[in-house]
């Protein structure tokens, strides 16, 4: 097996599939921050504190055992409609009020990826733009049932059944599942890793 050539602070198994789809060797440690938003953040400053944080924590804790070979990558993905967060449901109640705030609008995804080595961390964000046709009750409640959007930001997963109520996205279809790569590859590339 090839040496990592990262680290990817971040469980998300969609996170590695993307880093996998780009033949990106990497090792998962996670990084447990406090994602709660300070009082009055903007969405895209919190989006970029996350993803720096994770990074950061993760290159700390290596650190501490004389581990910095290996650049950290940190990501975090904020779905936002009308300045307000579209985050993780609690219950069918609050994923339904989210999948009809979204039913026949556009929504924004601000993804984040912060990658920290040994000369600090840097950061950029990907905004993408997602448009949902209209999504009946019943068709909530059939999509709620199939177990996807109960751990998803914003109820919905675009790499799953989710994807059915997208009549247009704008933007990063990987960004929106969690990792913009394009972005990634040029932070990657800057460090000194190409893809190609």
């Amino acid at each position: 097996m090839q040496e990592p050539q990262i680290i990817l602070a971040s469980a998300s198994p969609r996170r590695r599939e993307l880093l996998e789809q780009i033949g990106i060797r990497f090792l998962v440690q996670t990084a447990d921050v406090d994602e709660t938003p300070l009082p009055g953040e903007l969405p895209e400053t919190l989006v970029k504190r996350l993803a720096i944080m994770k990074a950061e924590a993760v290159w700390k804790r290596r650190a501490e055992t004389g581990e910095t070979a290996l650049p950290v990558l940190g990501s975090d993905t904020l779905g936002v409609l009308d300045g307000e967060l579209l985050v993780k449901p609690v219950d069918f109640a609050h994923a339904q009020q989210m999948l009809r705030k979204m039913s026949g609008r556009q929504h924004e995804i601000l993804t984040a990826v912060a990658l920290t080595t040994a000369t600090g961390s840097t950061v950029t964000v990907n905004r993408s733009l997602v448009k949902f046709r209209s999504v009946p009750d019943a068709e909530i409640l059939a999509y709620w049932e199939t177990g996807e959007p109960r751990d998803k930001a914003g109820a919905y997963a675009i790499q799953g059944v989710g994807a059915i109520f997208i009549e247009r996205l704008e933007g990063s279809y990987s960004g929106v599942m969690g990792l913009a790569l394009y972005e990634t590859a040029q932070l990657l590339a800057k460090a000194g890793i190409g893809i190609l």
